[in-house]
């Protein structure tokens, strides 16, 4: 740690509950057990690319466990190597390669080593720079739990406690109503979301991308249980749900992003079809952002403590370059390299398919 003087953290992506408790457990380990200075990068990989960094204290890292949010802001509008600078003549988007002025913004800061939390779109930023010789360190944030070699990350589990109380309140309306019911989550191109939060409340049809869906299949589903007595449905389904065959419903195209396709509306495509080919009266909601926000649960806050902390012994021992991970019940690390550019998806062994459909949830394909 004697190379190290200064340090730099940074969140990047789509903001999650947790982050403020990993900055906290970052700058507090820093400071207490290496005696480091740190400092805070503004609105993530953008902070670097217009020098906006300042200094991160103790009183700055105080009381901020329980705060939903980021305290040092984020964009997922960044990506050095591809950041857009203005738009030519038609207003389509012009992009550079940035990345000398961040590593000027990096030297001049004199920053040693960067602490990146964020998701698989922050890690690929991340290695843009490593491989330009910036030591880096990942800590793993995603409300969709879909960042390769990590079984889960934090921000997952408040988050699927906050779908799973909307999906409470939706089935109580639903049975008074005798209505199919559909709730979309997020989660991009990964169910887990909608797995967990579907399992977690009871629905009766959970559909995620992984597992492409019939339509008839869902629609008989419905009219079999109104045919038991059973007067409503109760159908999760991920943003990023498709039909066999088809195509995923796409929400809004923004093309300055490193990401640009949103995905959304399925629920409501879906509300329709169901409506038509069936008769049974349908509504859908869509619980969008409300996802991301609020405080995180106990099990979330304990992790990104421990994510931070053991981001503090990975620059301690020299280890850079690696991510934090959890992996069979142990606090690990990865390297970079082997998570940027991927996307963890829900395997069509997993046991949470095998119980959920041993209960009798349809998965939309039988």
């Amino acid at each position: 740690m004697s190379a190290l003087q200064r340090i730099g953290v940074l969140t990047g992506g789509g903001d999650c509950p947790g982050l403020n408790a990993v900055i906290r457990a970052v700058v507090k380990t820093a400071i207490f057990e290496y005696g480091l200075e740190v400092v805070g990068v503004r609105d993530g990989f953008l902070g670097l690319i217009e020098n906006r960094i300042e200094p991160l204290t103790l009183q700055d890292a105080s009381n901020i466990l329980t705060r939903g949010g980021t305290i040092l802001g984020t964009s997922n509008k960044a990506n050095p190597k591809r950041f857009k600078v203005g738009e030519d003549a038609s207003g389509g988007p012009i992009f550079e390669d940035v990345t000398d002025r961040v590593l000027a913004n990096i030297e001049q800061a004199g920053l040693d080593a960067l602490v990146c939390i964020g998701g698989d779109g922050t890690m690929t930023c991340a290695q843009g720079i490593i491989e330009r010789g910036v030591r880096c360190v990942g800590v793993p944030k995603t409300i969709d739990n879909d960042l390769m070699h990590t079984d889960v990350t934090f921000g997952f589990h408040t988050a699927v406690q906050t779908a799973c109380e909307a999906l409470d309140r939706i089935h109580t309306t639903a049975s008074s109503h005798h209505r199919v019911m559909l709730v979309e989550t997020m989660g991009r191109n990964a169910g887990w979301l909608a797995l967990y939060a579907g399992a977690a409340s009871g629905a009766d049809v959970i559909l995620i991308p992984e597992i492409p869906y019939d339509l008839d299949v869902v629609c008989n589903y419905c009219l079999g249980r109104n045919g038991k007595g059973k007067s409503f449905t109760i159908i999760t389904v991920s943003e990023g749900a498709k039909p066999i065959g088809g195509e995923v419903v796409v929400d809004q195209v923004i093309p300055d992003s490193p990401d640009p396709i949103r995905l959304g509306g399925v629920s409501e495509v879906l509300a329709d079809q169901i409506s038509e080919r069936t008769g049974l009266e349908t509504r859908a909601t869509i619980l969008g952002h409300v996802q991301r926000g609020g405080s995180p649960v106990a099990y979330d806050r304990v992790l990104a403590t421990r994510f931070g902390h053991k981001a503090m012994e990975l620059l301690g021992g020299g280890e850079f370059n690696r991510m934090v991970v959890h992996e069979r019940g142990q606090i690990t690390s990865v390297p970079i390299s082997e998570v940027a550019d991927q996307q963890r998806l829900v395997p069509l062994d997993h046991p949470l398919l095998a119980a959920v459909r041993a209960i009798g949830v349809c998965m939309g394909n039988r």
